[in-house]
């Protein structure tokens, strides 16, 4: 019997899950297959030990002290993950009739989380391992805890060391081996327990990209002609004039989420609104999901922060809230994003990120993703501003090419005025695109036939991106730090929360309809209209046709730039049907 028949006999037995990983296998079957290291690795059904680490590209230097105190985040597996991906498959599928029938995050509990009992047991592991548990609800699959790195050692059987990173001059921690635990059940992932990658913001400073393309600052392409912002900037409502006209639609009674890693200092919203000569909302909450500060003061830079503010309250000047989750680990952001409301009750249904990061594992987020969808949340992430998506260097293209988000490129915008309507649009050559660097698999919807050509040169094996697209040139005003600037900054971070906000205008064409039918993950949608068989692709989408990034170039219909393009109003009554 060769490799694939054994798998699959496994896959009958259940030994493999329904994502290929390998589970706790009976001491007769890890003997026959020479298995003895796989048990323990199968107490996660995520890996969490570095490449540099196992590869020893990455020196060690020492160890963590022992009483040094770690907060660490363990999440548990969703269930039955088959019937979970049938679900998320059906729910956003325009050809089910299952298509929009989402479930609360209560219903998603009961129907897929963990069970009671589990998730007791593992507070009541780590609380006997000398963790103090800290947060987590059954909801959000995951307890958070905190404890000294001699109870993370003994909780999980690893050695917590110090390497040297090889391609950063600093040192980081993590663990030498992967983890295992003493529990009867499985669980999914730990996040904490190594600071290999420290994520970014998805922007650029118009001297950074001046200086990496060897030009003058001055040199680069701006056309900030045309905003309504000091030095003739684009303003947040200068995009909502480009992409959604004079309509009425605000956003009212609608929750925006952001996910972020630091928080804010609201006095830069305050100084953005006075200069602009515009009215603040005042809708912001923030909400700290693992203890990280909400407030950003001293070395804390809130530029990335501040912008996702200003371009999702300029695109939907009336929603309701708008709620910035804000943590120290992805987990502990994400799952909050899928379980924590607004001050009214409201779960957030359009969300947005702007970070990108190396993960130990590129499937760790994929159950909140897929729990995000199953609850009608539209998760929209910027490409990137390196150009193009690659497998090595500090260009992290995730969580943007994970199969399960709204991948968002960028653009470079020209408006007819200011705070007037589109006018043209090309790409933005620093917008990251391309073919997953974590060969993640093509998803269905990037089936379609039409989308992925010889001309695009997209992969039919792996999933690509972007999706789609919004501005990204250096055109922008913002606010950060205590101090304002104009058209200095641009890149993937503004596209994405301008997107969340526009889907928002959507969902509030739908609730005025009186329905609950959320546009949620809207991919399957988009790429089924847009396809060449499609007949609403050129009244709904800006396509963009000229100019490229690093690698590839922008092409009629579907492209590794810009996906499908930038939005048009009409998108928005497509969308809500």
């Amino acid at each position: 019997m060769n490799r694939t028949d054994l798998m699959k006999s496994f896959s009958a037995k259940g030994i493999f899950n329904s994502r290929g990983k390998l589970c706790a296998l009976p001491l007769a079957i890890m003997m026959a297959v020479g298995a003895s290291g796989a048990a323990n690795a199968a107490q996660f059904y995520t890996h969490h030990v570095r490449a540099a680490v196992a590869q020893a590209t990455a020196q060690e230097v020492g160890t963590l002290p022992s009483s040094k105190l770690m907060a660490i985040d363990v999440v548990l597996p969703v269930r039955d993950q088959a019937s979970l991906d049938q679900f998320v498959a059906a729910v956003s599928n325009p050809a089910s009739l299952q298509y929009r029938q989402y479930v609360t995050p209560q219903e998603f509990t009961e129907r897929f989380g963990p069970s009671q009992s589990d998730y007791d047991t593992v507070v009541q592991y780590l609380t006997r391992n000398g963790f103090t548990v800290t947060g987590g609800t059954r909801d959000s699959m995951d307890v958070q805890a905190v404890g000294p790195v001699s109870a993370v050692e003994t909780a999980f059987n690893v050695k917590m060391r110090m390497y040297q990173h090889p391609t950063e001059n600093r040192q980081f921690y993590a663990p030498d081996r992967e983890p295992t635990t003493s529990l009867a059940i499985s669980l999914w992932h730990v996040s904490g327990l190594d600071n290999y990658s420290i994520p970014h913001p998805q922007y650029e400073k118009k001297s950074d990209y001046a200086a990496a393309h060897g030009i003058s600052p001055d040199a680069v392409v701006s056309h900030a002609t045309t905003g309504s912002g000091p030095s003739s900037s684009f303003l947040g409502s200068d995009m909502r004039a480009a992409y959604y006209g004079n309509g009425s639609l605000t956003g009212a009674g609608q929750t925006l989420g952001l996910f972020e890693y630091y928080g804010i200092n609201t006095a830069d919203i305050t100084l953005y609104y006075k200069n602009a000569k515009e009215t603040n909302p005042n809708n912001l909450t923030v909400v700290s999901t693992d203890g990280t500060s909400t407030s950003c003061t001293g070395s804390c830079d809130d530029g990335e922060q501040a912008l996702d503010v200003t371009q999702a309250q300029g695109m939907a000047p009336g929603l309701s809230s708008v709620v910035m989750y804000v943590g120290s680990t992805d987990t502990a952001i994400i799952s909050a994003m899928t379980t924590t409301t607004d001050s009214n009750g409201v779960l957030p249904l359009t969300l947005s990120c702007s970070w990108g990061w190396t993960p130990e594992d590129a499937t760790t987020l994929d159950p909140y993703f897929e729990k995000m969808a199953a609850q009608g949340q539209s998760f929209f992430v910027a490409s990137g501003d390196s150009g193009e998506w690659t497998k090595t260097g500090n260009a992290e293209s995730w969580p943007a090419d994970d199969a399960h988000i709204i991948s968002v490129g960028g653009t470079d915008l020209v408006t007819s005025s200011a705070a007037g309507p589109w006018k043209s649009e090309t790409a933005w050559s620093d917008s990251s695109g391309g073919i997953s660097p974590n060969d993640i698999a093509i998803p269905t919807w990037q089936q379609i036939s039409g989308v992925i050509t010889s001309t695009n040169k997209g992969s039919t094996k792996y999933r690509n991106g972007p999706d789609i697209s919004a501005n990204a040139n250096f055109t922008f005003y913002t606010c950060a730090d205590g101090s304002c600037q104009a058209n200095e900054y641009g890149g993937t971070s503004f596209a994405a929360p301008m997107w969340a906000a526009f889907v928002a205008l959507a969902d509030q064409q739908i609730a005025n309809n009186g329905s609950t039918a959320y546009v949620g993950f809207l991919n399957p949608t988009v790429y089924a209209n847009n396809a060449p068989e499609g007949t609403t692709y050129t009244t709904t989408f800006h396509d963009i046709t000229s100019g490229k990034n690093e690698k590839f170039s922008t092409e009629k219909g579907y492209d590794l730039v810009t996906g499908w393009g930038s939005p048009q109003a009409a998108l928005i009554n497509n969308l809500a049907q």
